[in-house]
């Protein structure tokens, strides 16, 4: 008995020790893969920067110690990255060009794309090349590929292009099956975000929108694919009416959409030829993790602050309808904002904005700190994406704004929706309440029965207060009367184009436009820029990651598909703000 004992004692012990062993060479690799990515990356001469058009895009990606870990390759792609990738391969003599290799790739935005192509564009004013290729192209990556001096395709392959469309879904039907409703207060006949819970489809004037900005989005990309490709847009259009998708390899190459058909073995003797190398010759290449580890130019001159504010806007962490996507948490934001303000180094501010809004109240602190970081040092918006509803809110301050071409922004309007568990609790789940209160509205906001008309009436005039606010916060900000805001706001969605227009923003351009601005405003001669907030360390954002269960999350929204977003939305909807200021939820363009 004592031998057994023994035994198992000695195999429990074994087991502890070589968890404890394995756990500090874990720790010890990944010291090791951070160690090393802070190293400088070597260019040999005649490299070339293969970029790697696969997965999600998003304004910044987080490190993701757990995919390190397991050994996985990251399916999200930074903006941030890729654009100072580009810049560095511009700048560095031993990069003689760029190979994009296009894959499945989804953009968190038009103006996105659109910011990646306008850096390729720069990159080709240097004198050097770019070649792409792609087994299928979709709209997305064709539309940033159509840059590239020469544009390969697989002889069995596809070029997807066929316009825009957007399918909003609905899901009232999906909550009365629970027995919950909405019951909404509003600003704006343009303010569509509620229809997703409380209709079953699209409101004239929504439908108005939409329509003109993604005939907007499209015209941009027809007017920009037609200058690469030296094809009229009345002939893009066509193709697409065409369904050109499915049209067989070779009309793609007479119709000038792409180069030549090949394989992807041939790829490499294409580029050799571009390089003068022998067919025999390794051709050195960069991938994205590498050029984040190449030198770029030295940081001279004063510092203009880039603060990156991206996500939804809501009050604090809980807050957030989704825990695996970034947020723009006011408390946090105004902090950081606080501390620029009182770093003597930083002496102009860039916030870069992406975002659909999100919480009225937390917008209205971000601005007020944007207000008092203005007071003393320049402030400059730089809008990605969306900078619509809440997104607008704080980005109106500015001494200057600029927008992408297809940023999507405005919205200028407020909403409250109030969910009804009511039917659920007692006709669903045959729970009863009775009522005791000392005043009339003692109950107000009870579970046990939806608003009544009087209540409802104090809601609107709640809702209506906070689109005055929204609206003399613009109207202060553009120095504009509060009549000419009204009649450009009512939550009315505008593409940056059409933005400017309206005086909305100040200038079509990008991101380094608004840093060049920025230092403009503060009268710097030599500047650099510095990107704020500062990521976190591996170890806090392995933390970070377990705590909100982002790494099962991404595991859910690639197995769930589009079915996704709607099922994390239920099971979501009752931890955000009763008061919005933000978009539609889900803006999808196809």
């Amino acid at each position: 008995m004592k031998d057994f004992l023994k035994n198992v004692l000695a195999t429990i012990t074994g087991i502890v020790l070589l968890g404890v062993i394995m756990a500090i060479m874990s720790v010890i690799s990944m010291v090791g893969l951070v160690a090393s990515s802070a190293g400088s990356t070597k260019v040999a001469d005649n490299s070339v920067f293969t970029l790697m058009l696969s997965g999600q895009l998003e304004e910044r990606m987080a490190e993701n110690p757990l995919s390190m870990l397991t050994g996985q390759v990251s399916e999200n792609l930074g903006l941030d990255d890729i654009i100072s990738a580009i810049k560095k391969a511009k700048a560095n003599e031993n990069i003689k060009g760029i190979y994009i290799e296009a894959g499945i790739f989804s953009s968190d935005a038009p103006a996105s794309a659109h910011a990646i192509r306008e850096a390729l564009l720069d990159f080709k004013k240097s004198g050097k090349w770019i070649v792409a290729y792609g087994d299928t192209y979709t709209q997305t990556t064709y539309y940033i590929c159509s840059v590239a001096d020469k544009l390969f395709l697989n002889p069995e392959g596809m070029v997807d292009w066929h316009g825009l469309s957007a399918n909003p879904y609905f899901v009232k039907d999906l909550l009365a099956k629970f027995g919950v409703r909405y019951q909404l207060c509003k600003v704006g006949k343009y303010k569509s975000a509620p229809e997703m819970m409380t209709a079953d489809k699209m409101s004239d004037p929504n439908r108005e929108q939409v329509t003109a900005y993604m005939t907007g989005i499209w015209q941009v990309m027809l007017k920009e694919v037609a200058a690469s490709r030296k094809v009229s847009v009345d002939s893009l259009n066509a193709y697409a009416d065409q369904f050109v998708t499915l049209a067989e390899q070779q009309e793609l190459v007479q119709k000038k959409l792409v180069d030549k058909l090949i394989y992807t073995d041939e790829v490499k003797g294409e580029i050799r030829q571009m390089l003068k190398l022998d067919k025999d010759d390794e051709i050195p290449q960069l991938l994205l993790a590498d050029m984040k580890n190449v030198k770029g130019p030295k940081l001279e001159g004063d510092q203009v602050a880039v603060y990156y504010a991206y996500g939804e806007i809501v009050d604090s962490e809980t807050g957030s309808m989704m825990d695996d996507e970034a947020n723009i948490v006011a408390n946090t934001v105004c902090k950081d904002l606080e501390k620029l303000m009182d770093d003597d180094d930083v002496k102009a501010v860039v916030l870069r904005v992406n975002s659909p809004g999100g919480s009225a109240y937390a917008s209205e602190q971000i601005w007020r700190s944007v207000t008092q970081l203005k007071a003393k040092k320049p402030v400059v918006v730089s809008m990605g994406g969306y900078a619509a509803s809440g997104g607008y809110y704080i980005s109106c301050a500015a001494n200057y704004i600029y927008s992408e071409p297809t940023t999507i922004t405005g919205s200028i309007g407020i909403f409250g929706m109030f969910p009804d568990f009511s039917g659920l609790l007692t006709d669903k789940l045959g729970v009863k309440f009775d009522e005791v209160k000392t005043n009339k509205h003692a109950a107000f906001g009870t579970v046990a029965r939806p608003f009544n008309a009087e209540e409802l009436a104090m809601l609107d005039q709640y809702i209506g207060r906070g689109y005055e606010l929204f609206r003399k916060r613009v109207s202060d900000g553009r120095q504009q009367p509060v009549a000419q805001i009204e009649e450009i706001a009512q939550g009315r969605v505008w593409l940056g184009n059409d933005a400017l227009k309206i005086k909305l923003v100040d200038a079509i351009g990008s991101l380094d436009d608004a840093v060049k601005k920025a230092a403009e405003l503060a009268k710097l001669k030599e500047y650099h820029a510095t990107s704020y907030p500062e990521p976190m360390d591996w170890w806090a954002s392995l933390i970070d990651q377990t705590e909100k269960g982002s790494y099962l999350d991404s595991h859910m929204r690639q197995a769930l598909g589009e079915y996704y977003e709607p099922l994390r939305l239920v099971k979501n909807m009752n931890r955000q703000s009763a008061i919005q200021a933000r978009l539609p939820y889900y803006i999808n363009i196809h």
